[in-house]
């Protein structure tokens, strides 16, 4: 088994719209000694995506300079399988499994991957350290400085935590600097707090997280979902299995369940998918078993960490009894959800401006499957005389952009001129309310902000010559 630390820096937020302008990494070995020289890869910029500035601003990556100095997404991941998504790699980021993750996957989907097996296939997994460090933070802190952020609240902000612990980090939002800042955090928690360290590795997979989930007995549980004042962690039990996933539905036991039990399932469900800032503290989160929650059983609280965390055991069983007594508590969790789904669709639609974001439309069959490795295999030059007939309509959609993202110097006049309807569709439709539109109108509010610095202006200059090279031609 091998550890590979690794940090995405990015055009946005969305996995689904946006995409990853660098790629770092270091692998190690099992104690956390590097392997080999780390990778730093720079991702070009297609130009049918315009990046969010502000994110541009945070990282200093300009499209151009990916363009100058990048590869493509296809080369990227022909390269990612060869050399890093190798058997027995531990996959370890920080906020992986909410971002990074996600990037990855919908880049694999693009690019005709199969967008999961590289996280679970031949031995190989992941691992968020993020919630390594709020568990540690939680129940073992002794050994590691801890910071706060600017308002007093605990914060585990990867760069504030390398600050404070004077860790390598040269050039927070530099993927590689990250990657390096996440290894000696690592090695920081390893050596402090071994056996939780040891502990969470271990129970990474979704099998052991399922057992102790459904063991039967409350556990503790550590996520961003609970509030800072507790270190975003709490007691919980198991209420019901989820109905669409391979996950539990977990109540904080902190909570007296009594203004709960008795709501309907469409109050329920209102109060589940309410996501605004002022939303009342909803006591049920779904705990999905793949995804390495920090949970922990109860016997690893200790005295300091009940006082320190404010758990009132008196109080847990009080809440727990009365969970128990509502017998059609998750029943009626169980029907909230499926009061929140979306109608499921009888046949996918394949639209080109949409199929970037329909991974999770539809699992990709078989047969499929292995038309997709024959894509990946394809001399670039012939992928226009492939007769592939998929049968998942998203697929024949995909293709003529994977060919046009990663090599378009090798489109027919044909595909050029449908390339650029679907750019000037992407990019230029709405008129004022276009893509193109909202985008110039945001480097316009930065630009004016007070508070520009010549980097800032820089990189919104470059933003502005950026946004007008992809600009569709009439």
């Amino acid at each position: 088994m091998t550890f590979y630390f690794f940090d995405l820096e990015t055009s946005g937020i969305s996995a689904r719209f946006d995409r990853i302008m660098q790629f770092a990494g270091q692998r190690t070995d099992k104690d956390l000694k590097p392997i080999g020289e780390p990778d730093n890869i720079l991702i070009k910029l297609t130009p049918d995506i315009l990046p969010q500035p502000e994110a541009i601003l945070i990282t200093g990556i300009t499209p151009q300079q990916t363009s100058a100095e990048g590869i493509t997404e296809a080369q990227f991941l022909e390269y990612f399988f060869e050399h890093i998504s190798v058997p027995d790699t531990v996959m370890v980021g920080f906020n992986n499994i909410r971002f990074d993750n996600e990037f990855m996957r919908f880049a694999l989907w693009r690019n005709f991957y199969d967008a999961y097996e590289w996280s679970w296939k031949n031995g190989n997994s992941t691992w968020d350290l993020l919630d390594v460090a709020r568990m540690t933070r939680a129940l073992r802190p002794e050994g590691i400085k801890w910071p706060f952020a600017p308002d007093g609240k605990p914060s585990n902000r990867l760069e504030l935590l390398a600050s404070i612990n004077k860790l390598e980090h040269a050039n927070a939002h530099d993927a590689l600097s990250d990657v390096l800042a996440l290894v000696e955090l690592a090695k920081l928690i390893k050596a402090k707090q071994p056996k939780l360290f040891d502990y969470l590795l271990n129970m990474r997979g979704k099998d052991k997280v399922a057992a102790l989930v459904n063991a039967g007995q409350p556990f503790i549980y550590t996520s961003g979902r609970y509030p800072n004042e507790y270190e975003k962690t709490t007691v919980v039990a198991k209420i019901a299995d989820h109905p669409g996933r391979p996950a539990a539905l977990v109540y904080d036991l902190r909570v007296n369940p009594d203004e709960f039990v008795n709501l309907s399932p469409e109050k329920l469900a209102e109060l589940m998918n309410d996501w605004s800032k002022e939303a009342p503290y909803f006591p049920v989160k779904t705990l999905i078993y793949n995804r390495c929650p920090a949970i922990a059983p109860m016997n690893v609280l200790d005295e300091l960490s009940r006082k320190r965390l404010k758990i009132d055991q008196d109080e847990l069983k009080a809440n727990l009894a009365k969970l128990n007594a509502a017998d059609d508590f998750g029943d009626k969790l169980i029907r909230a959800i499926e009061i929140s789904k979306k109608p499921a669709q009888s046949e996918i639609v394949a639209d080109p401006q949409k199929v970037d974001a329909q991974l999770y439309d539809g699992f990709i069959k078989d047969g499929d499957k292995t038309k997709m490795s024959a894509i990946r295999a394809a001399e670039p030059s012939t992928l226009g005389e492939l007769h592939l007939d998929f049968s998942d309509e998203r697929l024949k959609t995909l293709l003529p952009l994977y060919k046009a993202r990663n090599y378009p110097k090798l489109l027919s006049e044909e595909e050029t001129v449908a390339w650029e309807d679907f750019r000037r569709q992407k990019l230029a439709a709405d008129g004022d309310k276009s893509a193109i539109a909202r985008y110039f109108a945001k480097l316009n509010e930065l630009a004016g902000r007070a508070d520009s610095t010549d980097e800032k202006r820089y990189l919104l200059e470059e933003l502005n010559l950026y946004g007008r090279s992809v600009s569709p031609v009439d």
